[in-house]
Order: C-alpha cells, then sequence, then structure tokens
C-alpha cells in the first residue's frame, strides 16, 4: 500500500474547539515529505478565483494527494472527529493560485456545503494579510475567533453552521489554497462546476485581453 501523503494520526489526535462552531486548525497535515512533489504538480492557476479540478491539469503528486482527501480513510476520520455520517455526501474539490483585492470578504459558505475544509500550500507566510480569520459575526474583522496562518501543508476544517462567519483581510498575488466541501448531493457538484466553468472562462477571456493591450 502507497503511504498516504496526509498525516492522519495527526489529524486524529488533534482537538476540535466546538463554540461558537466547530472547527480544527492542523498545521503539517500534509507530510513534510510530499510537500515538495505536491507543489511541482500542483495545478497552474494565474487568475484569482476557484478553479474545479476537472477544469485544471496538473501532475500525479497532486493527483495522489487529492485521491487522499477524498478517500475512504480522512473520509471516516472526519465522521469520527466531527460527529458527521457522510455516507452517501458526494465531494468537490477546487483549487486557487492567486488572490485578488476582492478576495476574503466576511462570508459564510452555501447551505449546500456540509463540511469545508481548507488546506494551504504556500512557503512560511510572512505578509499581515491574507490570513483567514474565523470571525464571530458578519461585520469585523478584528472579532476574531482564530486565525489561520496559509503556510505549508496547513489545515483548516469546519462544519458549515449558520454562524461559521470567516474572511480575511485582502491580498494580492500568489495564494495557494485547496478547499474540498463534503456537498448534500451530486447536484451542486453539477451546478458549482458549471458555474465555477462559466466564471474561469470569463476570467481567462479578461486577463487574456489586458496581456492583448500591454
Amino acid at each position: 500500500m502507497t503511504a498516504l501523503p496526509i498525516d492522519l494520526d495527526a489529524f486524529n489526535a488533534a482537538p476540535v474547539t466546538r463554540e461558537p462552531f466547530a472547527y480544527l486548525m492542523l498545521p503539517h497535515f500534509v507530510k513534510p515529505d510530499a510537500i515538495a512533489a505536491i507543489n511541482a504538480d500542483y495545478p497552474l492557476v494565474s487568475h484569482p478565483g476557484s478553479f474545479p479540478l476537472p477544469t485544471l491539469k496538473y501532475g500525479p503528486a497532486f493527483a495522489q494527494f487529492i485521491a487522499a482527501i477524498q478517500g475512504p480513510e480522512f473520509t471516516r476520520a472526519v465522521e469520527q472527529k466531527l460527529g458527521v455520517d457522510l455516507k452517501g455526501r458526494p465531494t468537490m474539490v477546487t483549487a486557487r493560485g492567486v488572490s485578488a483585492a476582492r478576495d476574503g470578504q466576511i462570508h459564510t459558505d452555501s447551505r449546500t456545503k456540509l463540511i469545508t475544509v481548507l488546506i494551504y500550500m504556500n512557503n512560511a507566510w510572512e505578509a499581515k494579510t491574507g490570513r483567514l480569520r474565523l470571525l464571530r459575526g458578519p461585520d469585523d474583522l478584528e472579532d476574531v475567533i482564530a486565525e489561520v496562518p496559509p503556510d505549508e501543508g496547513t489545515l483548516l476544517i469546519f462544519k458549515n453552521e449558520p454562524n461559521a462567519w470567516h474572511g480575511f483581510h485582502a491580498f494580492e498575488g500568489p495564494r495557494r489554497v485547496i478547499q474540498l466541501n463534503w456537498v448534500t448531493d451530486m447536484g451542486v457538484v453539477k451546478r458549482e462546476q458549471f458555474r465555477h466553468r462559466v466564471s474561469a472562462f470569463f476570467k481567462r477571456l479578461r486577463g487574456k485581453k489586458v496581456q492583448e493591450q500591454m
């Protein structure tokens, strides 16, 4: 059996914070000896926004990593850790590579998303902005429960409760993050992938026009 590139033992041992909503933060969730290969095979995402994996090209180490986070071992660990039943719940994965000034506004995720997992794949993060903050409400980025540095291999997982507010101070530049969601049904996956494909098409089109004008 091929060794998993994720540290399930550390995930299983990590404590969950239950209030005001259930979340868990874990540095080094991606094993250090797997990071270089995963980053080398990371899809080229040169425009802001989330891109569904079916729209991207990537190498085998990244594919192995995605298979691990969607696999039965991690799914069982998430079920046990958060006390949820994910049987029959499909997954959806998107990747980001660039953050724009408009990103990071305070929000909660769509109610069709049951669990959100964010895995960051950046070098040691020195910028003061671009650090995701879990918040007590929708109005103040300084009303912080916890702050997540987007360092290489760091995981954040939370139950998508109505009060699971999060956001970050705007950052422009490279910012790699993989988002995995367990969602209510396959219709959500199809709708989201279609929406992202349309959005990605126009983002690429705008980028091409900008290059032509330079």
